[in-house]
């Protein structure tokens, strides 16, 4: 494998996870000051110059070879979910608007959603299981297109009644998985 320098704009267009988490485990601390891999006095420091971050990455064990390949890896672990819910949320400053999504744990992308409000004043109106979140996600914003006022992506002006009775008819649902380590 052909290992190639990293430009600056290159790391920003890898997913953060893997890009940060692999940056800042680089980072060493030597005499009680921490270096970053770019300082002369970090161990791995020619190593960057001449070949950059994923030699470094590679040599600390981090990973297997460039950027574009952690990213790949990082996605390849979500893809392999495929069931999950297709949930339908509110936030009371956009009253009658509707975001229609799909996520692996419904209440988890709720918790997401709340960080970016000051008020954490979204509300989880609905989620259904599915085999294939992906699939059903798509058919519902179809439905939705044509029974929904207006349509901004992923948000719908609509009422909840109607937007519950449309997921509803989507076949391929399956009832909620059991947690047996609970």
């Amino acid at each position: 494998m052909k290992l190639t320098k990293i430009t600056t704009s290159d790391r920003f267009k890898v997913h953060p996870v893997g890009r940060r988490t692999l940056e800042n485990r680089t980072r060493m601390t030597i005499r009680g000051r921490r270096y970053r891999v770019g300082n002369p006095n970090h161990p791995y420091y020619n190593l960057y110059k001449s070949n950059g971050f994923p030699a470094v990455y590679k040599k600390m064990g981090f990973a297997k070879g460039s950027a574009e390949e952690i990213k790949k890896e990082v996605e390849a672990l979500y893809n392999q979910y495929v069931s999950g819910y297709i949930y339908v949320l509110s936030n009371p400053a956009w009253k009658g608007w509707y975001k229609v999504g799909m996520a692996i744990e419904a209440k988890d992308r709720l918790s997401q959603f709340q960080t970016s409000s000051p008020f954490r004043d979204y509300k989880l109106e609905y989620s259904k299981y599915f085999k294939d979140r992906r699939s059903a996600e798509k058919e519902a914003h179809i439905l939705l297109e044509k029974s929904s006022e207006t349509r901004r992506g992923e948000w719908f002006q609509s009422s909840v009644l109607k937007i519950q009775q449309q997921i509803e008819t989507i076949k391929g649902e399956t009832h909620e998985p059991i947690n047996i380590s609970a």
